[in-house]
């Protein structure tokens, strides 16, 4: 009897080690895999050299361009930098990121609502072209202004696509005036395949799944 309790703690005993070791060749080979993978990435980061200001396009069906601009705008305040903003279609709305900005930060952050709503909702289109230019000669002003290290122009790509501007002018006006220093963001669907090959950066949102197809309308905190 003894001898078969004895024989039973041997096994549980060398199951023991043997997840013991294989726990341990496991976490030993992950650890070389990522020491290589550093080595990989530190030899990656060592060419990257160049230090200049971005255009930045957001693009794209989906929810989240203007969010994740305004998250850039909060990162250069927190960065100790002042930013501008131009919107040029919600100007209308009472939204999160205008309060906060305007009631909190409103030293680092410049704040121009100049929109009207969306096209739908003026059913006006000379007021829409009026309103487009408007704005576009604010937007201007901040480009070369020096003080901003960041400028975004929010929703700029929708009254591109309706003809409110001229999408040539405005580029060659960025491409001559923007400062080489400091940041450009520029949102909104459809973004024009001129404005894709100048920017340095751009991310397309793709919609998956969107609550309005589900009947849920528009909320504070997530729309606005």
């Amino acid at each position: 009897m003894q001898d078969t309790i004895d024989d039973a703690k041997d096994i549980k005993n060398t199951a023991h080690d043997t997840e013991n070791s294989s726990t341990q060749k496991n976490s030993e080979r992950h650890n070389y895999k990522m020491r290589r993978k550093k080595e990989v990435r530190d030899r990656i980061l060592a060419t990257k050299t160049i230090e200049k200001g971005l255009l930045i396009v957001h693009t794209g069906k989906g929810k989240g361009k203007s969010t994740a601009a305004f998250g850039i705008i909060f990162r250069t305040i927190g960065n100790g930098e002042k930013a501008a903003v131009v919107q040029y279609v919600k100007g209308a709305w009472q939204t999160g990121e205008k309060k906060i900005l305007q009631d909190h930060f409103s030293d680092h952050v410049a704040f121009y609502a100049m929109g009207e709503g969306f096209t739908w909702e003026t059913q006006d289109r000379d007021r829409d072209i009026a309103a487009a230019e408007k704005a576009w000669e604010k937007s201007k002003q901040l480009i070369i202004d020096p003080s901003y290290k960041v400028v975004l122009l929010d929703e700029l790509n929708i009254v591109l696509r309706y003809g409110y501007l001229d999408n040539n002018t405005v580029l060659d006006f960025i491409a001559k005036n923007r400062a080489q220093d400091r940041h450009l963001i520029i949102t909104g669907r459809n973004a024009s395949p001129e404005l894709i090959e100048m920017a340095d950066l751009v991310t397309e949102m793709e919609m998956i799944k969107h609550p309005f197809r589900s009947g849920i309308k528009a909320q504070p905190c997530i729309e606005f």
